[in-house]
């Protein structure tokens, strides 16, 4: 399984950019991928998005940064050893989605993953179903809001810090999943931090 987190210039897959991913090997979590890359010509760009991630329009327009076509070819080359290349994170489908269409753009040919993938959000919701727990409900949009803070506070983790990193967000997916799936701490940097439902 690969946690892997996108940051990008809105949410279209077609019609914006990649400006960085990070990625976690699951089942070597010291195999760690963060890269950055300038937007392609002619991709959109929204000022809120922008915003969470922490850049500016000055640094994804950047020359000297390398294009989205090679970040997802290293992207591909760092999955191609993982024996489970399934994508792993939350909201990993506008992940997956985005990687994707990147591949199509810079004309990638074979496709290495799959459209399965596991979302931190609905293993959480079952985590809290299971426990007898209600996951808890946005009252005015009428849907979930297990974001991923609320899910890193449900795991005992601090909440990810703002801007987003996707490299930060990559670990922050690869430790709750750990956490939910199978009771275990997974990096060094959140040992610190007790799982809560393992507390005597």
């Amino acid at each position: 399984m690969i946690a892997v987190d996108v940051e990008a210039s809105g949410i279209g897959s077609e019609t914006h950019s990649i400006l960085s991913v990070g990625a976690v090997d699951m089942s070597d979590p010291t195999r760690q991928l963060y890269e950055e890359c300038r937007a392609w010509e002619g991709a959109h760009i929204n000022d809120e998005a922008l915003a969470v991630c922490g850049f500016t329009r000055e640094q994804i327009s950047d020359s000297s940064k390398q294009s989205e076509a090679d970040l997802v070819h290293k992207f591909a080359a760092f999955a191609e050893p993982v024996a489970d290349r399934t994508l792993a994170g939350q909201n990993v489908s506008f992940d997956r989605d985005i990687l994707q269409a990147a591949a199509v753009r810079a004309g990638h040919t074979a496709w290495p993953f799959a459209h399965r993938t596991i979302d931190s959000h609905s293993l959480c919701w079952m985590h809290m179903v299971k426990r007898g727990l209600t996951p808890p409900i946005d009252e005015e949009k009428r849907r979930s809001a297990l974001n991923l803070d609320a899910i890193l506070l449900y795991c005992g983790i601090p909440e990810e810090p703002v801007p987003h990193n996707a490299l930060t967000g990559a670990k922050s997916h690869a430790e709750v999943i750990s956490r939910l799936l199978w009771d275990k701490k997974l990096l060094p940097e959140f040992e610190q931090f007790d799982i809560p439902w393992l507390k005597s």
